[in-house]
């Protein structure tokens, strides 16, 4: 199993960032995927998931309205867009696969692999 990011960079408040995470050794489709982060000084913090067929995203309540996450599971690939950013989104942004197709939303427990992550900062 393979999880690799890529999208990452600085952004000005306000501004966007498209990450994509482009998944190999598995079958994609069967699995449920989700975004995590870490920021600085911070513990793993759980920011989306989506299920097997691309339905049913959840998001945590500070980033809701601001970013999307999607899946091409033709292309064995997940994103999350990212918009209104702001400074407290800075971190390190990694993906994540679930334990089954569907999962309970904000359970870090509910993953078995991890992507090595992609930085995000926001700042002037």
């Amino acid at each position: 199993v393979q999880l690799v990011e890529s999208g990452g960079g600085l952004a000005q408040p306000g501004g966007s960032l498209r990450l994509s995470c482009a998944a190999s050794g598995f079958s994609f489709g069967d699995y449920a995927m989700a975004w995590v982060r870490q920021r600085p000084g911070k513990a793993l913090e759980w920011i989306s998931d989506i299920n097997s067929g691309g339905g049913s995203p959840y998001y945590v309540e500070s980033v809701k309205g601001r970013f999307t996450i999607s899946r091409d599971n033709a292309k064995n690939t997940l994103y999350l867009q990212m918009n209104s950013l702001r400074p407290e989104d800075t971190g390190v942004y990694k993906c994540a696969r679930g334990v089954s197709s569907t999962v309970l939303p904000g359970r870090l427990d509910e993953y078995d692999y991890w992507g090595q992550g992609s930085q995000v900062t926001v700042s002037l």
